[in-house]
């Protein structure tokens, strides 16, 4: 197997030498076990808001090999907020065009961002060593600003014990073993989590009998910056599919279907890699191979997120098939709907009942990036004759007749959950767009010489358009600032207002909206801050 590490220049995490075992553990307020780019946002969202984190991470430094590679405009929005987003930008492979393929027939392309006025773009294709390096690099800065921010790598959590107030865990380190207790306990620490197999809780689901091929080249190549995805590639020994992405560096990302019943070793022997490869771009083709892998499709999820003391996100919590790229950015918007909540609840201002919400809002995220992606699987390995009679002639069907292509799956990319009925939603009484509902994700759109997401901050907003409201309204020691717009045009009024002459919005600290109106109402906005907290239910 290629297992060589991209060449990223990446300061090394520091680890704690050991306690001597006669002190007591240390209790910490939170922490978090796991360094990849769940773990690493969850923790920079914690520290900036002021309450302190420990990150334990049992590697030192980057990992290897790209994994994830598509980063979403929703990830890109939170990076944003959390002050980590320009070098990923900068760095990152802007794309929003895909285009599919059926043998040698091209049967159609879609761009992702038909719709100007965002500030970033549908997808970046970026290296997941790189996504943790930026986000390390933000800590660091956050950390010479005082936030409470402490990471320990070469820590790996050996054993824990929830004792209701409270979470012991043991530690090993190349120094050896000690003890610390945490208050609160995420577990960003992958599909094989060592806390969620510590404490014996399950992770059901569905394992497709298939495996996929990805090979890392490095190789000048001319291909455009696009998504491209073959069904019954015409190149020779690719199997039922094959895809081509393009990321920083010149590296190329390749993935090939190789059938269930398959010889791990041999298929990963650099030679066979090299065979498919050649197939793909040709015989003669100069590249260099840097990572490779196999994976097999998994949709899965636990039951419940959360555990006592012990809260669960990313893969640790849910797994589903990398096509559709939804695994990372899927954990990445866990760890902004936790981060906040948690800070309330670690600071007194809201209920740990508020902590259920997250169980009940990313649950139902993983539910439905589960569906999709296992419809996605279903129509890329057809499990039965008729499937296949059917994929195949809704392929043929697609060549010249666009009511086809809406069901050719080759992997429905990643779009950002909406919280639709979930139980900390407000009123929605205004007769506004479906895009800015009560439960979505605030749409950005250009403001001034920025953008609508880059004022929001990160705390609660009282989102105005031609509405005489208070400069902030408190309840409960939380606090909703007004943002207020005049006047509103462009994409701004047509993403908040549609037709209405006047709008009231407030947004949660994860910039999704939790309650709108026609005007302001004092009263029902505290109202609305009560059931965004945990508080209260709207009734």
């Amino acid at each position: 197997m290629v297992q060589a590490r991209y060449d990223i220049a990446f300061r090394l995490y520091p680890y704690e030498r050991v306690a001597a075992q006669s002190q007591p553990p240390r209790r910490h307020p939170v922490v978090i076990v796991g360094g990849g780019p769940v773990g690493l946002a969850a923790a920079l969202d914690l520290g900036r808001r002021g309450t302190p984190v420990l990150l334990l991470d049992d590697h030192e430094g980057a990992g290897k090999g790209s994994r994830a590679i598509c980063f979403a405009r929703r990830t890109l929005e939170i990076a944003d907020r959390l002050g980590a987003v320009a070098p990923m930008r900068e760095k990152g492979v802007v794309w929003n065009i895909g285009k599919v393929f059926y043998g040698e027939d091209r049967l159609f392309e879609f761009d992702l961002s038909p719709e100007p006025g965002h500030r970033h773009p549908a997808f970046i294709n970026l290296q997941q060593p790189y996504f943790e390096k930026f986000l390390m690099e933000e800590i660091r800065a956050a950390q010479a600003r005082g936030a409470p921010l402490e990471i320990r790598g070469c820590n790996a959590v050996t054993a824990l014990t929830d004792r209701g107030d409270h979470v012991h865990l043991e530690i090993g380190t190349p120094d050896g073993p000690y003890a610390l207790e945490a208050e609160w306990l995420i577990a960003c620490d992958g599909a094989r989590s060592p806390v969620r197999e510590g404490l014996g809780l399950s992770f059901d689901g569905r394992v497709f009998e298939d495996n996929f091929l990805i090979a890392d080249v490095r190789m000048t190549a001319d291909f455009p910056t696009e998504r491209w995805f073959w069904f019954e590639p015409p190149f020779e020994g690719a199997g039922q599919s094959a895809l081509l992405h393009r990321q920083p560096d010149d590296v190329w990302r390749l993935d090939f279907q190789l059938g269930w019943d398959i010889d791990r070793k041999a298929e990963l022997d650099p030679a066979a890699v090299r065979r498919r490869v050649d197939g793909m771009l040709g015989q003669g083709a100069e590249y260099d191979l840097i990572w490779t892998s196999i994976y097999t499709f998994q949709c899965r999820r636990m039951e419940r997120f959360r555990r006592g003391r012990v809260l669960f996100a990313g893969d640790s919590a849910h797994q589903v098939s990398p096509f559709g790229a939804r695994g990372a950015n899927s954990g990445v918007q866990d760890a902004e709907n936790l981060a906040w909540k948690l800070d309330l609840v670690v600071r007194g201002l809201a209920p740990e009942t508020l902590l259920d919400s997250y169980c009940a809002e990313r649950e139902h995220g993983a539910d439905e990036n589960i569906l999709n992606s296992t419809r996605a699987t279903d129509f890329l390995t057809p499990k039965s004759e008729i499937s296949a009679v059917f994929r195949n002639a809704v392929l043929d069907l697609a060549r010249d007749h666009p009511f086809a292509r809406a069901m050719v799956n080759s992997g429905r990319l990643s779009v950002p959950c909406v919280y639709d009925g979930m139980p900390l939603n407000g009123p929605d009484a205004l007769d506004g767009p479906a895009v800015s509902r009560v439960g979505a994700p605030c749409p950005d759109a250009p403001v001034g010489d920025g953008f609508l997401l880059g004022r929001l901050g990160d705390g609660f907003t009282l989102l105005t358009f031609d509405v005489d409201a208070p400069a902030h309204v408190e309840e409960g020691g939380v606090v909703a600032r007004r943002l207020a717009f005049e006047a509103p045009t462009g994409a701004l009024r047509e993403r908040y207002l549609g037709q209405a002459e006047r709008a009231v919005y407030l947004i949660r600290p994860d910039q999704h909206v939790a309650a709108r109106w026609a005007h302001c109402d004092e009263a029902a906005i505290r109202r609305a801050l009560r059931a965004a907290t945990g508080a209260e239910p709207w009734i």
